[in-house]
């Protein structure tokens, strides 16, 4: 008896199946192949950076001439239950780390940060080098991952940018602390929606350099009690409290230490790369109150810019622009403290992606800003005096026209 047709065509489409079957696996296996070695090949571009930049902040006579020294000379006598900001106190410590300079190199973050200072000071030297080159690469790494996906995780990899921006790169060269101060204010961006006492918790870190961030921090204080959002003045309340409470466990007296700290840093005897300092010359070192004209007056405009968009306010939409003036007006701080802009740099590189406007105005900026670096041009130099005007003029620039209309993605902020 023969077969019918439907019987002889069973094996033939049995057949095909199996053969779609085995190509859909090879296409599936060769895509998670890919995005394994991916992985792998990210993985090992930053340990070798990580290695080459440690080396080089551990190498002998390089550690106690970065930023770093004066954290772990205050961690150090913090555990003492020294003062951490005697210079007297921390010139000897300095000295004996192989630091050669003549005058003594003072931590001036406020208490709060002192958590971090004590981790380095337990270490030597050279170990809490290497510890803190860690924390440094392991906060930009985690900020530029945040705003990749605040941005809905786009598959051009603009994010990578991040890494080539000029401040970036210093923060690690320098090895001072501004790299916390980014990611208090990425994790602040990503999770004040979904989580915002953890957002609140972010605060601490951003905090970490509050000269820079004076008017963000006004419009943050602002917008906390016009939206009630409690969670994050608790998270912060908290987050602040546990971070005050090991500074005083230490030394009691921590905040009559870091007053004289505070007054030296706005006395005219400190002079830093910032417009705020441009002005204070022409009026003299000695006029102080110069120095905060320009943060009162952003603080102002910061005031009349939230009150303007209260309606609709959105960080990742206004946020950019606020974080770009805060850094503009700041009455003191140094080249790698512009970190905190790399949210606005990126929101404005990913804005000309969209319109298909040219990178060339940036890139030139930067690979300017990176020369200085790479030549090791020091921090406080009146070399970056010109930074955060081309930082603020690039954004507005690549933003004309769109920055009203341009959100960032928000729902990965859920996740």
């Amino acid at each position: 008896m023969k077969d019918s047709p439907l019987e002889t065509a069973a094996p033939a489409t049995t057949s095909v199946d199996e053969h779609a079957t085995s190509v859909a696996n090879a296409r599936s296996f060769a895509t998670v192949l890919k995005r394994a070695l991916r992985v792998l090949v990210a993985l090992v571009i930053i340990a070798i950076t990580f290695a080459i930049l440690t080396i080089g902040m551990t190498s002998t006579g390089t550690t106690a001439h970065k930023d770093f020294i004066a954290f772990w000379a205050a961690g150090r006598l913090l555990i003492r239950h020294a003062n951490p900001y005697d210079a007297a106190a921390v010139f000897p410590l300095e000295k004996s780390a192989g630091y050669s300079e003549a005058q003594a190199n003072v931590m001036r973050t406020p208490p709060y940060a002192l958590w971090l200072c004590i981790l380095a000071g337990l270490l030597s030297p050279v170990k809490a080098a290497a510890f803190w080159m860690l924390l440094i690469v392991a906060s930009i790494v985690s900020s530029i991952r945040m705003l990749w996906n605040i941005h809905g995780r786009p598959p051009d990899r603009l994010h990578l940018l991040g890494y080539l921006f000029a401040p970036t790169f210093a923060c690690t060269v320098f090895g001072g602390g501004s790299g916390f101060g980014l990611l208090g204010v990425v994790g602040f961006l990503y999770w004040h929606r979904s989580r915002p006492f953890l957002a609140g918790l972010c605060i601490v870190l951003l905090a970490f350099k509050p000269q820079v961030l004076l008017p963000f921090g006004l419009v943050l204080l602002v917008w906390i009690v016009v939206r009630r959002t409690y969670r994050v003045l608790l998270g912060a309340i908290l987050g602040m409290a546990m971070a005050m409470a090991v500074a005083l466990w230490f030394r009691p007296s921590i905040w009559s230490d870091y007053l004289p700290n505070f007054r030296g840093a706005v006395s005219g005897g400190v002079l830093t790369p910032t417009v705020s300092t441009l002005l204070q010359m022409e009026f003299g070192r000695h006029a102080e109150w110069v120095q905060f004209c320009p943060a009162i007056l952003g603080g102002i405009w910061a005031i009349c810019y939230f009150a303007r968009h209260k309606a609709q306010w959105d960080w990742n939409r206004h946020g950019p622009l606020l974080l770009l003036v805060s850094v503009f007006v700041a009455p003191y701080s140094w080249f790698p403290d512009e970190i905190v802009v790399l949210p606005a740099m990126l929101a404005a590189v990913y804005c000309c992606a969209e319109r298909d406007r040219s990178l060339l105005g940036f890139a030139i900026l930067d690979a300017a800003a990176l020369l200085l670096v790479f030549f090791t041009v020091p921090a406080q130099s009146g070399a970056y005096i010109w930074t955060t005007t081309a930082w603020l003029g690039w954004y507005l620039f690549a933003t004309r026209g769109i920055r009203e209309q341009h959100v960032l993605s928000s729902g990965v902020a859920t996740s």
